[in-house]
């Protein structure tokens, strides 16, 4: 169940903030686990047990850690095992299959032959595994650095790590962001129609951006990387960009709202990120809850910048090898996560402040290069994506009249569309928003914004979040 679906808005969620509210203030957190161990299950029902394993494991642990066990090397030991078996379990489901068809890959290599020496598991990925892991992660590695003390109280550990508004694709929240909240929140009817109003903002950003513009990157696929031209190329290229964006910016809004609808704080994951004027600034402004995680529990416990520019520069490497491979178990989202550690090292010692200094110059920079790094995170087929950019700086002219043609009739139908997408990653949707939610104008476009949703939702077969596939 996603939350830009018919059975989510109609069914689940007026029914379940029915329950909510009915059952008292003591008793919510109950509601909210079950409802969201429910919610779960229905779209992973096996993997059910799984979360639950790993929220009473991690429980005990850091229980153990906190309360019994004050020898720092028997410590240390608990630590290690509960890193092994949750990096461990997320390694099996999402890695195992990849070094798998590597390894037969080699064999074939090095025999000559077509044979595969290990047969492929096909496993299913269990949903949102990636992102609870971070999450329960973060809790027992501060439980053990002694940052606070161990949740005793189970049902409030399952409602931070359960709670189904960022449990299948974050933002990723560590447990002190929460815990105030979970013991005690406060409900408001402001606070319930403004969860509600960016509840809408984000199922708009989802159906009415992101599924549109996806339409047409989709139809660029269709046509074959072969058959494109440049225009095509760069086109397509936009298309993606935006849809990625909206995709997984219009998620983190729909998250937020039912936070606030339920009366929690979550924080923010995107800052205008088109917006940057260099890919290190566009990185703290994208999937802002992910890049803190790496940084406070990989890159600082490393050294960070503090050790000199080649300690700095191996540390970015490690980072962003960790930061690609979270996202797939692909050689592009490597190579798409190497690519951009290369560029973030050559901003930092050369060219990025004169990035800054000249804007103009700036966002020229960016509206050329994030496109093009979006296609190596697109495109998983290492040879799809050396015949996508050798597209992308083509200036054959084979076929010309019927490329412009073409082009331009796409120009028509998706001219408009791909203005709303620039228009929405500015600044000025916010204001307008925060200006007008409450006059009689805002709450006429939300109520518009809604019910065009809606209305795709009734006549569109494809509706997937982009981020449930990592």
């Amino acid at each position: 169940m996603v939350f830009s679906s018919l059975t989510f808005i109609f069914r689940f969620l007026p029914i379940f903030l029915i329950v909510y509210y009915i059952f008292p203030k003591k008793y919510r957190n109950i509601c909210l686990f079950g409802g969201s161990i429910i919610f779960y299950a229905c779209g992973e029902p096996f993997y059910v047990f799984l979360i639950l394993c790993s929220l009473i494991y991690n429980y005990s642990v850091a229980f153990l850690m906190d309360k019994f066990i004050n020898k720092n090397g028997l410590k240390r030991l608990f630590l290690i095992f509960a890193l092994i078996t949750d990096f461990g379990l997320l390694f099996f489901f999402k890695y195992t299959d990849f070094f798998i068809g590597n390894i037969n890959s080699l064999y074939q290599l090095l025999t000559g032959t077509h044979t595969e020496y290990f047969d492929l598991l096909n496993i299913g990925l269990p949903l949102g595994i990636s992102f609870y892991t971070f999450q329960i992660v973060s809790y027992v590695l501060d439980v053990y650095k002694k940052k606070y003390s161990c949740e005793s109280n189970l049902l409030h550990l399952g409602v931070y790590l359960c709670m189904f508004p960022q449990l299948i694709a974050g933002p990723i929240i560590t447990y002190p962001q929460l815990q105030n909240e979970i013991k005690n929140r406060s409900y408001t009817k402001e606070q319930f129609e403004n969860g509600l109003q960016v509840f809408i903002l984000g199922l708009g950003s989802k159906v009415i951006l992101a599924n549109r513009i996806g339409i047409l990157w989709h139809s660029i696929q269709t046509i074959g990387y072969d058959s494109l031209t440049m225009p095509f190329a760069w086109l397509g290229a936009f298309a993606f960009s935006f849809q990625l964006y909206f995709d997984f910016y219009g998620y983190s809004l729909m998250a937020l709202g039912l936070g606030k609808m339920l009366g929690f704080t979550i924080p923010n994951n995107f800052d205008h990120p088109y917006l940057s004027l260099t890919m290190s600034d566009f990185f703290r402004r994208w999937h802002i809850t992910l890049g803190k995680w790496f940084r406070e529990y990989i890159y600082i416990p490393l050294g960070g910048n503090r050790k000199g520019a080649i300690k700095t520069i191996c540390n970015l490497l490690f980072v962003w090898f960790l930061t690609g491979f979270w996202h797939g178990a692909s050689w592009n989202f490597i190579l798409w996560g190497m690519s951009i550690c290369l560029i973030i090292i050559i901003e930092k010692y050369i060219y990025g402040k004169y990035l800054k200094k000249y804007k103009v110059l700036g966002y020229i920079y960016m509206i050329l290069l994030v496109p093009l790094s979006w296609m190596i995170f697109a495109i998983t087929n290492m040879s799809d994506i050396a015949i996508y950019f050798t597209k992308m700086f083509s200036f054959t002219m084979d076929n010309s009249i019927l490329n412009i043609n073409n082009f331009i009739n796409y120009i028509k139908s998706y001219g408009l569309l791909l203005l709303c997408c620039i228009f929405c990653s500015t600044y000025l949707p916010d204001r307008l928003f925060h200006q007008s939610r409450k006059k009689p104008l805002g709450i006429i476009m939300i109520s518009l914004i809604f019910w065009i949703s809606v209305y795709f939702l009734a006549n569109s077969i494809n509706n997937p979040f982009l981020y449930f596939r990592f």
